[in-house]
């Protein structure tokens, strides 16, 4: 497979007056570097409605197009609730239309999860640019904390479910 990648960006939560938290425009700013690294790749801005506000998606799309990224290079997945879905639909996406890899744009300590659930998909990934380590150490480590269990069960759920999860 030869082309450009499928830039994913994940979804981080939206606050009550529809603007984007400091981890969803942190992950938005990862997925613009991407772009500008891979000029040609489409990118999938992946999030549904969560809490509060629109979709994690649609204030992505904003954000990049005030960037000016092009509209025709953005892809809205606004039904995807959580990371698995996110991953599900990424995979999808890469192997219709014969992607050779997909550049996942998260935070560094959401990285690893991801990229284990696309192999376990059968999907080629590498870790979009990431800024370092961000926000307070107390919030960061209880993010990877979250992974541990996190990162086998959502691992363990894909291989076993694989040939479903992509038909």
């Amino acid at each position: 497979m030869d082309g450009p990648p499928l830039i994913v960006i994940f979804g981080a939560a939206v606050r009550a007056d529809g603007s984007p938290s400091a981890a969803l425009l942190r992950r938005i700013g990862y997925g613009l570097q991407a772009s500008r690294a891979w000029p040609d790749a489409p990118i999938l801005c992946s999030g549904g409605v969560g809490r509060v506000g629109p979709s994690e998606a649609s204030v992505m799309l904003e954000v990049l197009a005030r960037a000016g990224v092009a509209a025709e290079r953005l892809i809205p997945d606004e039904a995807s609730l959580d990371t698995l879905q996110s991953v599900v639909v990424a995979a999808r996406l890469a192997r219709r239309h014969g992607r050779p890899f997909v550049v996942a744009c998260s935070d560094g300590y959401h990285l690893p999860r991801i990229r284990l659930m696309l192999a376990a998909l059968g999907v080629r990934s590498v870790g979009g640019p990431t800024g370092g380590p961000r926000g307070a150490l107390k919030h960061r480590l209880g993010m990877a904390l979250r992974e541990i269990p996190a990162i086998p069960y959502d691992v363990v759920l894909v291989a076993a479910q694989r040939r479903r999860l992509l038909s």
